[in-house]
């Protein structure tokens, strides 16, 4: 007891001293301060700074990642540290953006993410409403205070847009610890290597303080450079030609140990001497054994095993400040990588590498980022994110010709896939050719659901097609007039417009993308309404892409400019997006609800007016008679990461008094029938009656409704079911003779919505009709099978005769 009551009163005059003092010091002779009664601080606040101390600076840090997302990290009494995950919320992830300069947040990370942060966990349990001005504001357990380990330090995902007017952006330089690598690049020696992109080959040097410095290659292994390659976005490495630059470096050695300077009568070197010497100084051996002279070996010695995403996750060796030695006996560290099929130019590669073709990755926004999605008896399933990590997510982009991969997501963050779900907790080691040859479980119906499905975003070599393209006379940075840089027979550059003459959503994903900034969100043909104050001369026309290209100048197009509406108002223009809607039918409801009727003709005056009859109705003896219509039910969900909303403002949509509702689009569905050889015998189409959510998934609420004139569109998660018993839901089979044919039916036909994929648009089945009955077999998503088992389904409908009846 006694023992108890003295460490009671030596807590009690220990911060009694530490308070003393600070209270003192903080004390001003104003009387108005000493009568400001005081109140005791809350948890939250009691050891925050106050808001007239230095502001509270904030970093993002780790790897791999891009600038706007990252680790937490806070300085604060001298000392960088992280902030612990638990009860994280994207309320906090936003303030924490703000902070930064950023406008928002679009997501936070947990469990070391971005790897595991030193020194310090600062805060813990933070609670932040989402109006703070800073973290230190929020709800916490106090500075230093948390029962955490680095295993569970927070990150955040910023939205890519700076606040307006920002000056002090609060972004603390991450290169703040000498040791810390965060970047990447190869230099060519050779200047004609220079000139051609992707850089393929040269000296390997990583940023550091405010340049860049190279590695000594001693003890340099293949494994460091496959793991360099990757970073890069290459998915092999090639043997360097060693004894090349080493005669490079010994010829230079000996032109400057020896040079040879012309001296006047002065005793001056003349300037035609200084010239040549400059000259001698650029040779691409003499700038390697000159950079070697300068002492930029950061590093001394690199360990990986070949299976690290990142330099930084292997064992480095730092040079000592005030170190003497200059890699004594060795020379700058030199890669060459084997770059990916998208990305060889002429190179007279003989044997070309191949990329997988059981492995793909679908929407996407960019190139090289996707749902994981795998190959199995010929139909195409996910990959469930339990387990899923950086390590086998590069596997993955390595073998489609990417390099190593910069995220592994989790959630279907890049939109639901459909069908089957085929892997789950996949555990590659990094040394795997294929996904497949990795250890992973199978699924059963309760382990995983599509909300699961795994993505990743992979390293790509540096090909500079956004700089050769640009947005102008829009309002923000997603939305402007598509202009190019050209080169005139002088070698003269100059940026001009595209006709937006045959400009499609297909070629605005291609600018979009080129100019890394998303989805297509719409294609322009007009742009009177954005500012002309620059407008310049069209350069290109009858631009025409499928959509997949990396630049507009690998989309078809004339060869001189052919513009008849060349006004500056009538150029492209693109509106882009992060995110896009999905839409995708449910096949299996397709076939169980199929049936035929025979409609009496008086019923079906508003089908006729609506265009929803075969061309050989209007020679029909109306009233009498009758129509036979193949039904079925419909219903199509958007499994994307953006509500799906029609093209056309509702001042522009249509009024069909006979049906009383309002037309948002012209064609929302094309129903088809289809004999072996792919000509139409039978076609309908549906204009979008009403878009709305009939139901959704569990949790999400409904956004669209119809009734009295409201806003049409299909939420994310929801789906619009067109039932079997409505007008125009059907084929007018009327001419169709008894045989074996094809459904097909497609969503979006024209693609005049932004989707993120448009391959899985389209519903078959193999279809039999003997006059009086008709069955559906086989009905799947067209993308979801194989291309060959497409080839097989289109070319032998009728082998499924004897399994129908």
């Amino acid at each position: 007891m006694e023992k108890s009551r003295r460490r009671q009163q030596f807590a009690f005059s220990l911060l009694l001293s530490l308070w003393l003092p600070c209270c003192l010091a903080q004390t001003t002779p104003s009387n108005k301060a000493t009568r400001t009664p005081t109140r005791a601080p809350t948890p939250s606040a009691t050891l925050s700074p106050s808001p007239q101390t230095e502001r509270l600076k904030v970093r993002l840090s780790g790897y791999p990642r891009k600038h706007n997302e990252g680790r937490v990290e806070l300085f604060y009494k001298g000392e960088w540290g992280t902030i612990c995950d638990d009860d994280f919320s994207i309320a906090n992830a936003n303030v924490l953006c703000r902070q930064l300069g950023f406008v928002s947040a679009t997501g936070w990370t947990h469990s070391a993410k971005y790897g595991k942060g030193q020194g310090k966990i600062w805060l813990d349990n933070v609670l932040c409403s989402g109006g703070e001005k800073s973290i230190e504001f929020c709800k916490s357990r106090g500075w230093g205070n948390s029962d955490c380990t680095h295993d569970e330090d927070a990150g955040v995902v910023c939205k890519d847009e700076r606040i307006p007017g920002f000056v002090d952006s609060n972004v603390i330089d991450a290169q703040v610890d000498e040791n810390r690598i965060e970047e990447v690049r190869l230099r060519s020696v050779v200047a004609m290597s220079r000139k051609k992109l992707p850089i393929t080959e040269g000296v390997v040097e990583v940023k550091y303080k405010d340049g860049w410095a190279q590695i000594c290659d001693l003890g340099w292994t293949i494994k460091n450079t496959h793991v360099v390659c990757g970073m890069l976005g290459f998915p092999h490495e090639r043997k360097v030609n060693k004894n090349f630059y080493k005669r490079l470096k010994k010829r230079a050695a000996e032109k400057v140990s020896r040079p040879k300077v012309n001296v006047s009568a002065g005793g001056r070197q003349t300037s035609k001497a200084k010239a040549n010497s400059k000259s001698k100084q650029s040779s691409p051996g003499k700038r390697l054994y000159l950079d070697r002279q300068k002492n930029h070996f950061h590093i001394h010695s690199v360990e990986c095993t070949g299976t690290e995403v990142h330099l930084a996750a292997c064992p480095l060796e730092f040079s000592k400040r005030n170190a003497t030695f200059t890699c004594e006996g060795g020379m700058a560290a030199v890669v060459s990588c084997m770059p990916g099929p998208l990305f060889m130019q002429n190179n007279g590669l003989k044997k070309k590498p191949k990329i997988s073709s059981t492995v793909r990755l679908k929407g996407g926004a960019r190139l090289g980022e996707g749902r994981v999605e795998v190959l199995k008896d010929n139909e195409w399933g996910t990959v469930c994110d339990d387990r899923w990590n950086l390590l086998s997510a590069s596997i993955v982009c390595r073998e489609l010709g990417f390099g190593s991969a910069k995220e592994a997501l989790t959630g279907a963050r890049m939109g639901q896939g459909i069908g089957p779900i085929y892997m789950n907790e996949v555990k590659c080691l990094g040394q795997e050719k294929s996904i497949w040859n990795c250890p992973f479980k199978n699924i059963t119906s309760e382990d995983c659901q599509h909300t699961e499905d795994a993505a990743v975003r992979c390293n790509l070599p540096y090909m500079g097609f956004e700089n050769s393209i640009r947005l102008t006379g829009g309002r923000t940075r997603y939305e402007g007039r598509v202009e190019l840089l050209s080169s005139d027979s002088n070698g003269t550059q100059s940026w001009g417009l595209v006709c937006g003459e045959t400009w499609s959503t297909k070629e605005a994903m291609v600018a979009c993308r080129q100019l890394g900034l998303g989805y297509a969100n719409q294609g322009l043909q007009e742009t009177w309404y954005w500012d002309s104050s620059n407008v310049t001369d069209m350069i290109m026309s009858g631009v025409k892409c499928t959509g997949n290209e990396m630049s507009l100048s690998q989309c078809q197009h004339h060869k001189t400019v052919s513009c008849q509406k060349a006004a500056a108002k009538f150029a492209a223009g693109v509106i882009c997006s992060d995110t896009a809607s999905d839409l995708v039918l449910d096949a299996p409801l397709v076939q169980q609800t199929v049936y035929i009727e025979d409609r009496p003709l008086h019923m079906l005056y508003c089908a006729a007016e609506e265009d929803c009859l075969s061309k050989s109705a209007a020679k029909a003896n109306w009233p009498y008679g009758h129509r036979r219509l193949l039904r079925f039910s419909s219903q199509i969900h958007n499994i994307g990461r953006a509500d799906f909303k029609p093209k056309a403002g509702r001042h522009s949509w249509v009024w069909h008094a006979c049906h009383g509702h309002y037309h948002s689009m012209d064609i929302f569905t094309h129903y088809d029938l289809m004999n072996a050889n792919g000509t139409k015998v039978a076609e309908g189409h549906k204009a979008s009656f009403c878009l709305e959510d009939s139901d959704c998934q569990e949790g999400v609420s409904k956004r669209y409704e119809c009734a009295n004139f409201g806003d049409q569109g299909i939420t994310v998660g929801c789906w619009d079911l067109y039932r079997h018993d409505i007008d125009c839901q059907w084929i007018d089979i009327t001419d169709v003779k008894p045989g074996n044919y094809i459904m097909q039916i497609v969503i979006n036909p024209n693609n005049e919505v932004a989707e993120s994929d448009f391959t899985n648009n389209a519903m078959k089945c193999n279809c039999k009709y003997d006059g009086h009955r008709i069955w559906l077999h086989n009905c799947h998503i067209g993308d979801a099978f194989s291309e060959e088992a497409e080839r097989r389904f289109e070319k032998y409908p009728g082998q499924l005769n004897n399994q129908i009846n």
